[in-house]
């Protein structure tokens, strides 16, 4: 099994282990372009308690906790957890939604004491759980009542009277935060928030850097790239140079002659792709707009309101 994809087993006797990602293949925030307001947010708020503990302790703080990171599909919410725990210097559990929920009675449930009696057990760790409206999906919006058993189970090990969480943060992550119920968010839950946004001009400069990087390509105008590509995400670009290498391939196949990687294919390719943000944000739109009374999503609004591409657009404001 490949040590990066290495997250969970199931034992013999049918018990799941749950396993941390080997730390050969741990990510800093020198490996994450832009997101530099991210980046001090996540230091002082989530990095700091696990580095300097006594300091933190001295004023009631403690590390841990829960985290929501909410996004675009597609804009690196795994691999900035994944940079938290690399400054961090905790072990990373990268848990799905298939590797806790089971269609048997009683097996989610004992799936979720497995993974929290495990990450207690080595800790200082971090769980990432990728979907995680999967598991707490509004109660109303629920189509299996029985669920309703493992959430309360999931919601009883993060805060519950015997649950001790310390030096052990789970990051909750999904596309859909207005989808999240209302219990995930309280107080000991899942109650600080990071907006993960596309990335901005120089994050897409390094992402186009290095999705090229070790391809035949001509000489490039990487900050073009970048700015012709003004609102994609990261998943977008990794597409856009796959499509334009088999455009390559099969160029070369059909005229018999070498080709390199141009800045005339990747910015047609560019203007031939849609972005895949576009629709998210058209959502975020009426969810900033019309229900935000409690403050939830202020830093999304802000994020709209300060960007004249995402207002231009979708007339915000």
């Amino acid at each position: 099994m490949d040590d990066r994809l290495k997250k969970s087993l199931v034992s013999s006797n049918g018990i799941k282990i749950f396993e941390p990602m080997d730390k050969k293949y741990n990510l800093t925030f020198k490996d994450v372009g832009g997101l530099d307001a991210l980046k001090k947010e996540a230091n002082i708020k989530i990095i700091q308690p696990f580095k300097n503990p006594e300091l933190f302790k001295k004023f009631n703080k403690t590390a841990g906790g829960g985290i929501l990171m909410y996004g675009p599909p597609g804009c690196g919410k795994s691999y900035f957890a994944r940079a938290i725990a690399g400054e961090c210097g905790a072990k990373f559990y990268n848990v799905t939604i298939e590797d806790i929920l089971d269609m048997y009675v009683g097996e989610s449930e004992k799936n979720i004491k497995t993974l929290f009696d495990t990450v207690r057990a080595n800790r200082p760790a971090i769980v990432f759980i990728d979907e995680i409206d999967a598991l707490g999906r509004k109660r109303e919006l629920l189509r299996n009542s029985s669920l309703t058993t493992t959430i309360n189970a999931f919601l009883a090990q993060m805060d519950g009277v015997e649950s001790d969480n310390e030096n052990i943060l789970i990051i909750g992550a999904t596309n859909a935060p207005w989808d999240v119920d209302s219990a995930f968010k309280r107080t000991g839950r899942f109650d600080r928030t990071f907006f993960i946004p596309p990335p901005d001009q120089s994050a897409r400069v390094e992402i186009f850097k290095l999705n090229l990087q070790n391809l035949p390509i001509d000489s490039l105008d990487y900050y073009q790239l970048a700015l012709e590509s003004n609102g994609f995400s990261g998943a977008d670009i990794k597409g856009v140079v796959e499509r334009v290498s088999e455009m390559v391939i099969e160029s070369i196949l059909e005229n018999k002659n070498d080709q390199k990687i141009t800045q005339e294919h990747l910015l047609q390719i560019i203007k031939d792709t849609k972005k895949t943000t576009k629709e998210w944000f058209g959502m975020a739109k009426n969810v900033v707009e019309y229900a935000n009374s409690n403050g939830f999503y202020d830093d999304l609004k802000e994020y709209l309101s300060s960007s004249t591409a995402t207002k231009r657009k979708l007339g915000f404001l």
